[in-house]
């Protein structure tokens, strides 16, 4: 299996896109606040560290954490990473028992500056998110605007397919052809690289069944069979649809879910099973690897509803969003039912679609 097996093309739900945009021309353009599932406890042997950074990427942080304090890197956790291009503000966390608060000094610059500084009881764990707010602003926009604005409504008030973005697979694809030389036992990696190569192949397959939904017209409809969820839990329903429930789902209170591959009997039935076989049938090598290297079948929701969603045109071509996600969900996955949007300093694009 090669690079060219894996497409990252996906249906989009309302059409396509209605023009191009640039997109994160200049940090300002994409600014991500981390929200924390709980209020720190205001001591304990854990240092939250509320951090905003431009330019930089979230290990490499971690490692000047590190390095300042004279801890080791293992010391250091954090909750989720975060674009190097934009204006990000994520928690770290600095485990430090016994000692005193680090004396700051020399570490910030104008890049990289500790908004807060609590203590807490409990170290900071991968996941331990309750959503991300973001604002973004998109220029050079196409598009026209009564268009635009009748397709937010319509994100807005009816979600978009809660697809994997593209930066979780590699450039072009790369992590995925990774995964395949995995599963095939030619390859060897490092604990890290190995989870981000098991990430990419099992989302790469629940982004292919949530496109043949989205092809189906019924990514956000009852199928038979189907597991409801939430977008903000992992909290599953598998009773069969009644009125009260269709009405939770017709008011976007549950969804429809789809698979995160894995060891173990597909959760779902009847109609919406086999749907699911067929789709992952076709990659019995991302299949089989996936439950040899241990995972178990999950689910994951299939919509994603912006939450807080508004915007505004700066003028006739720059148009600003903000809206929050939930953990785990892409704002790309939001981006891509509007508008083709070219990543970078124009003349240096690069697609994101």
């Amino acid at each position: 299996m090669n690079q060219n097996s894996f497409s990252l093309d996906w249906h989009h739900a309302w059409g396509g896109p209605l023009g191009h945009c640039q997109f994160k021309s200049i940090p300002e353009d994409f600014i991500v606040d981390e929200e924390l599932p709980f209020e720190p406890e205001g001591e304990g042997e854990h240092l939250l560290l509320r951090i905003e950074k431009t330019g930089h990427n979230t290990d490499w942080v971690a490692g000047q954490l590190a390095r300042h304090i004279g801890v080791k890197r293992s010391s250091i956790s954090y909750a989720g990473r975060k674009d190097r291009q934009g204006i990000t503000r994520q928690w770290f966390c600095v485990s430090l028992p016994g000692l005193p608060d680090p004396d700051w000094q020399g570490f910030e610059t104008e890049s990289l500056q500790i908004i807060t500084s609590v203590r807490h009881r409990k170290k900071l764990r991968t996941g331990a998110l309750k959503s991300n707010r973001f604002k973004i602003t998109l220029r050079q926009v196409d598009g026209k605007q009564a268009e635009l604005e009748k397709r937010l409504c319509q994100i807005s008030a009816k979600g978009v397919p809660n697809y994997f973005g593209h930066q979780r697979f590699g450039r072009n694809g790369n992590n995925l052809e990774k995964a395949s030389l995995l599963f095939e036992g030619s390859l060897r990696v490092q604990r890290n690289k190995r989870s981000m190569y098991l990430s990419a192949a099992r989302s790469w397959l629940f982004n292919q069944v949530l496109s043949e939904r989205v092809a189906l017209n019924n990514w956000n409809d009852w199928v038979a069979g189907d597991v409801l969820g939430f977008q903000d839990n992992n909290s599953l329903i598998f009773d069969e649809l009644d009125e009260s429930l269709k009405a939770r789902l017709e008011q976007n209170q549950v969804t429809p879910t789809g698979p995160l591959w894995g060891r173990g009997t597909l959760l779902s039935g009847i109609a919406c099973k086999q749907l699911e076989e067929t789709v992952c049938g076709r990659y019995q090598l991302l299949c089989e690897g996936l439950e040899t290297q241990g995972l178990q079948q999950e689910r994951r929701a299939l919509r994603l509803m912006p939450g807080e969603m508004s915007w505004q045109w700066c003028d006739s071509a720059t148009l600003t969003l903000e809206f929050r996600l939930p953990k785990g969900c892409f704002a790309t996955s939001v981006l891509r039912e509007l508008l083709v949007c070219n990543e970078g300093v124009p003349g240096e694009n690069t697609v994101v679609e």
